[in-house]
């Protein structure tokens, strides 16, 4: 095991750290409540977490600004405080975004990040002080901040590579989840009886039905986010409400509602047959079937009441 690997098992060990990261996370999630915040710092608009695209704005204007620095001359020093100035403008939006993700996070997880915020904070202020010592002239302090500024950021984006990749933060949980290609049976119709759910599994994966309306509807039990079981979270208005953090998706296209979830929730097609309930994963270009797409009638027009609940709730 390498030497930067023993660190980072040593933080993630390390439950003193608890004390802080506790009361911030607190403080973090009443901030990042509100629909509209929570969609907007998490990319659930966007289809793809916010923070990995913004940390690469910051980390790359640095990473330049301290090349041009280093071996660009005279005529590149307009540049080089160019490129500090964007990694400043660029690390508030990154911070606010990385804070939305921490906020979920647990245990080990939470503790690496609160050591990653710190160092992306540290190296905030010593880009800071480079952009100020530059200002008033003094190229050598701004090179020197400018230099132990990157030497920080390359430490954090360590610790940032590690949650990511290592222990799997804020990816999606279903990604290696297929589910069936042919009809499957799963279940015995009359055991789902009209606005019940239950946690079937299909080819290994968990699929979670719901009846409304005689219409039966399937979606992946593993949350997106952080793969929450989401048989045990909250069906209301043809969604269904994650135990954990409270991604809501919509049953009849696995769209979401509300944040934090990025992904949405796979969805299955259904079939009745032979007094079992059948599913399958739709086959590439399908349409969606009645009862079960974005055309599904009650279940379609439950979604857009939850839309307009979750708007009056925040």
């Amino acid at each position: 095991m390498s030497m930067p690997h023993r660190m980072v098992r040593r933080l993630e060990r390390a439950k003193a750290l608890d004390k802080v990261a506790g009361p911030v996370s607190a403080a973090a999630q009443r901030m990042v409540r509100p629909r509209l915040v929570r969609n907007f710092l998490s990319g659930t608009d966007l289809g793809h977490p916010l923070h990995p695209a913004l940390t690469d704005v910051a980390i790359g204007a640095w990473s330049m600004s301290t090349l041009l620095d280093a071996a660009g001359g005279p005529d590149a020093e307009p540049a080089a405080d160019m490129l500090v100035k964007a990694g400043i403008v660029a690390a508030v939006p990154t911070a606010l975004s990385g804070l939305n993700d921490w906020s979920d996070t647990v245990g080990a997880d939470r503790r690496v990040g609160l050591v990653h915020a710190v160092a992306n904070s540290t190296a905030l202020t010593l880009y800071a002080a480079s952009l100020a010592a530059r200002l008033r002239g003094d190229r050598r302090a701004g090179r020197a901040f400018g230099l132990a500024g990157f030497g920080v950021l390359a430490a954090s984006a360590y610790l940032g590579g590690h949650l990511s990749f290592v222990r799997g933060v804020n990816v999606n949980h279903t990604a290696f989840q297929h589910g069936p290609q042919e009809w499957t049976p799963v279940l015995s119709e009359s055991d789902l009886p009209d606005g019940e759910h239950r946690t079937v599994h299909a080819d290994g994966v968990p699929v979670l039905l719901y009846r409304t309306d005689r219409q039966v509807f399937a979606l992946g039990a593993t949350c997106t986010h952080m793969g929450g079981p989401l048989g045990e979270g909250t069906i209301a208005d043809g969604c269904v409400t994650c135990p954990w953090h409270g991604s809501t998706f919509r049953f009849s296209d696995g769209g979401i509602v509300r944040g934090p979830a990025s992904t949405p929730e796979p969805r299955f097609e259904t079939r009745v047959r032979d007094g079992r309930i059948e599913v399958r994963v739709p086959p590439a270009g399908a349409p969606a079937r009645k009862g079960e797409g974005a055309h599904a009638g009650p279940a379609e027009r439950m979604g857009r009441a939850a839309r307009r609940r979750m708007a009056r709730v925040s």
